[in-house]
């Protein structure tokens, strides 16, 4: 077995010892919220406190990386709607639904440890770029079509409002809050104690196992309930046509293949909770959002191994 096989299984492993606690009684439903809240708000921000402190970027800029990876979320999150409204008659909010849940990768409980399970500490730095404005950047398509259509169009939006919302929730975001406080400690460039380092090295190196686990207990309090084949559809999308695209784009903008390697392998992640919880804020599409999610998560153990060997073939 190849190391990237065996790494591929190993994160998935835990993913499914998540679900199979929650499948047997093992954890109760409710027990997936705390453990996911214990990795995103306590466990994650450390180690992109420590990310930030620690890396050497080696003066990369992310404007092409970040130009090839959002113009493929566009274009999937585009596609997605088009899917979910045209061809399987949904409205314009389920369409939405459809759109966030084609292009919004996994990209911390899921791909926080599995980059770093794979491309070790360099291709976590370049994750780290992508997390940085991939919150931001999604949260505020997302507050923006809330507006449009989370009220069915009856009203206009307003803009003061949605910058309101967007930055409260940019601000006040664990993950966004570990990334600002590891970048002023960096350029300070005062030294990090050793009792402080010592605590965030604990608590960043439970990040991994913790959201693996977490994102397996909470595909069992989501489940599969109708809608199936629109999940069906808009799984491929995520699986397929968006690492797709991201890898047309960056061999097209040159990208280092380390760089490269990680924003194909982060695009072909399955969709996360966000897309469940915009359906929830929309009150439309929670069967679909959470089928999507169930049903991509469980093909990314195939899917996912198919990319990385596309990956290593045209990127060394």
């Amino acid at each position: 077995m190849s190391p990237l096989t065996e790494t591929v299984l190993f994160v998935f492993s835990l993913v499914a010892l998540g679900y199979l606690a929650g499948l047997t009684g093992y954890l109760r439903p409710a027990s997936g919220e705390g453990i996911s809240e214990f990795a995103i708000n306590v466990a994650l921000p450390p180690l992109l406190f420590q990310t930030m402190v620690k890396s050497d970027f080696h003066g990369a800029t992310p404007w092409s990386l970040w130009g090839a990876y959002f113009t493929a979320v566009a274009l999937t999150w585009a596609a997605g709607h088009l899917v979910t409204t045209r061809i399987f008659g949904r409205d314009a909010r389920a369409g939405v639904v459809g759109g966030v849940s084609s292009a919004y990768s996994n990209i911390v409980l899921l791909g926080a440890p599995f980059i770093l399970g794979i491309f070790g500490a360099d291709g976590f730095e370049v994750l780290s770029l992508l997390v940085a404005v991939h919150l931001p950047i999604m949260m505020m398509a997302s507050i923006i079509l809330f507006e449009m259509f989370g009220r069915g169009g009856s009203e206009p939006v307003h803009p003061l409002r949605v910058i309101r919302g967007f930055l409260r929730r940019l601000f006040l975001n664990p993950l966004i809050i570990g990334i600002l406080v590891g970048l002023a400690w960096r350029l300070s460039a005062a030294p990090l104690p050793g009792f402080a380092m010592r605590l965030v090295d604990a608590l960043a190196d439970t990040a991994g196992p913790v959201a693996l686990f977490a994102m397996g207990l909470s595909l069992r309090r989501f489940g599969i309930s109708g809608n199936v084949r629109p999940a069906l559809a808009l799984s491929v999308l995520k699986l397929f046509l968006m690492p797709a695209l991201v890898l047309g784009l960056v061999w097209l903008f040159g990208l280092p293949p380390l760089t490269a390697k990680v924003a194909v392998v982060v695009a072909a992640l399955p969709s996360g909770i966000n897309s469940y919880l915009i359906a929830v804020q929309f009150n439309t599409g929670q069967a679909l959002a959470s089928n999507q999610m169930t049903i991509a998560t469980a093909s990314a153990v195939v899917t996912t191994a198919f990319w990385l060997a596309v990956v290593v073939q045209v990127f060394g």
